[in-house]
């Protein structure tokens, strides 16, 4: 089996465990540093994958990530931050990390081999045309993340592959492949490394730029996050001010009368009537606070 660039020696490692501590972290670190760099030359397809996931949400639809290991990882931490973020529904998020709660506890190779599994989480999910599936590979080729993408295409899901080597099988048929064609790791084959840090660079590129597709997302501020614990209520109260110019006391006031909508909170001290009027101003804008503060002034 011809091996990958992901399984490729870089040309540092020799002699990395007689190295001084501090030298050993510099060529890792150097490592980790060339893998970041390569996303820039992924932008493009980065955009592009977004645009299909904020469309399928706009639409009813969800997103589906699917992934194997540390690849999964990546997926996983990214599908799991978003309904606080960007207060996205939890059951429009979707997560496929093969061997599932197992993996939390024993990230075990075997299940990212286990093809019938992966039929079995796919058809679970019941994955349709309404759907944008993400999914993501190291190598392009974890037999488990190969089948649900072959699954999504078969159920008219629209597919999103992210893999780190160039001509992935991952990419075959996909509506948008991202290729992050990371060096060869400092540890060979250890694609938690340099391919994982791309992996993660990428998926908070995707997903943010997600967020402000669907209007989350206003001067840099997320407007649609979950305030549920002290420090959001917070963090909500100081945007609502921030954006409105309101003090700290007023913003605490408005989110209770929009019973913690931040948008609405903002349009509240923009003028709307109550919070029943400002939500109907963020239907008509698309749930853009920008659209609706506009249509207020």
């Amino acid at each position: 089996m011809a091996a990958g660039r992901t399984e490729g020696r870089h040309d540092h490692a020799t002699g990395l465990d007689e190295r001084r501590p501090v030298d050993a972290l510099k060529v890792l670190a150097d490592g980790q540093k060339a893998a970041a760099a390569v996303v820039d030359a992924a932008l493009g397809d980065i955009a592009a994958a977004s645009r299909l996931a904020a469309d399928a949400l706009s639409s009813g639809g969800r997103l589906v990530y699917a992934g194997a290991g540390s690849s999964g990882l990546m997926a996983m931490a990214d599908a799991l931050e978003l309904p606080g973020t960007y207060g996205i529904s939890r059951d429009r998020i979707v997560i496929l990390l093969a061997g599932g709660a197992a993996s939390l506890e024993d990230l075990a190779g075997g299940y990212e081999d286990d093809r019938a599994l992966a039929l079995t989480d796919a058809a679970a999910t019941d994955i349709g045309p309404g759907d944008c599936v993400i999914a993501v590979s190291a190598s392009g080729s974890t037999p488990y993340v190969l089948e649900i993408a072959a699954y999504a295409k078969g159920e008219g899901a629209r597919l999103v592959a992210m893999a780190n080597n160039p001509g992935a099988a991952l990419f075959a048929g996909a509506d948008v492949s991202i290729l992050l064609q990371t060096p060869s790791e400092v540890i060979s084959g250890s694609t938690r490394m340099g391919a994982g840090t791309a992996q993660k660079i990428a998926f908070n590129l995707f997903s943010t730029l997600v967020g402000i597709h669907l209007g989350h997302v206003h001067d840099g501020h997320m407007v649609n996050l979950k305030a549920d614990n002290i420090k959001l209520k917070g963090r909500a109260c100081r945007i609502v001010s921030d954006i409105s110019g309101v003090g700290l006391d007023e913003a605490e006031r408005l989110l209770t009368r929009s019973e913690g909508s931040v948008k609405a909170a903002v349009l509240l001290a923009a003028g709307a009537k109550d919070a029943g009027a400002a939500q109907a101003v963020l239907d008509r804008s698309g749930q853009s606070l920008r659209r609706a503060l506009k249509a207020l002034g």
